[in-house]
């Protein structure tokens, strides 16, 4: 009975898991000196656990009739290496672009792919580690705006070094103020018609920016909640013996949730990548 008083409620378990572990307390919606340690933590476990793989199967690759392994990332290389030859026409950037773009792919899956984990697996851990039943932790970095927005970002700033790179500072000032409505050859107008133009950049630049993070996020933050929710219905049956058969539905809705969510994971780390591909592929485009 003590036990049933105080357990959490469904509203209590979901806000408790959207909880990050963090260095100070988040007083506002935007603080920039609130840091997510958890979200730190697993995407660069996930950055290691991803460069080691490839790095695993460059070391083991051979000339012969390669294993599934080789063969699966071999596969996986010759993808992302067709996509970047597709957007990327500068054969000296597709040096660094392929390979970069390849490594965003890896790393981005198997940071969804932590949404795969049980949903109390880790945060339980912790909190027995740190003998705190309060203690915070989220495990899946991708469903964190503050990573998503942050990769989104930077993008961005390779966008505005190739810009440079390939147009020339003159160049791409140029361009700025003359797209995507040129300049007219009004004095008068030049000036107007420059600022609208440079305006409409911006929004450009900044849309492209918001909606490549918010679209991970979104989709990372919805899959996080319906496995929450899938393991309420887990939780249920044991307040209450009307709810006898919804650890059934519990492993029902999670293995078909989890099966479908496979998808998800991969064509989000796609879907980043590929845009990832065509904003440096702009970059390198005179307007």
């Amino acid at each position: 009975m003590a036990a049933d008083a105080h357990a959490p409620t469904a509203s209590e378990y979901i806000v408790h898991h959207l909880q990050h572990l963090q260095n100070i307390k988040q007083t506002s919606i935007v603080d920039f000196s609130v840091i997510n340690l958890d979200s730190i933590v697993v995407a660069a476990a996930c950055g290691v656990i991803g460069l080691f793989i490839l790095w695993l199967a460059a070391r083991k690759a051979t000339a012969g009739v390669p294993g599934r392994f080789q063969a699966a990332v071999e596969m996986l290389v010759e993808m992302v290496d067709t996509q970047a030859k597709a957007n990327i026409k500068n054969a000296e950037s597709r040096k660094f672009i392929a390979p970069l773009a390849l490594t965003v792919f890896v790393w981005i899956f198997f940071m969804n792919a932590m949404d795969m984990l049980p949903v109390d697996l880790l945060p339980v851990l912790w909190q027995v580690s740190q003998g705190d039943s309060h203690a915070y932790m989220r495990v899946v970095p991708t469903a964190d705006l503050s990573t998503t927005l942050g990769l989104a970002l930077a993008v961005l700033l390779m966008c505005f070094w190739y810009s440079v790179k390939i147009k020339g500072a003159g160049g791409w000032a140029h361009e700025l103020v003359s797209a995507p409505f040129g300049m007219p050859k009004n004095p008068l107008l030049a000036v107007p018609m420059a600022i609208v133009n440079f305006s409409m950049q911006i929004i450009e630049y900044l849309a492209k920016t918001v909606s490549h993070g918010m679209r991970l996020f979104g989709n990372m933050y919805a899959g996080e909640l319906v496995f929450m929710l899938i393991a309420l219905m887990g939780g249920a049956a044991a307040m209450s013996l009307s709810g006898m058969l919804l650890p059934l539905g519990h492993i029902i809705a999670g293995s078909l949730w989890a099966i479908f969510h496979i998808l998800i994971i991969t064509l989000q780390a796609f879907i980043f990548m590929m845009l990832t591909l065509i904003y440096l592929g702009q970059a390198h485009e005179a307007h």
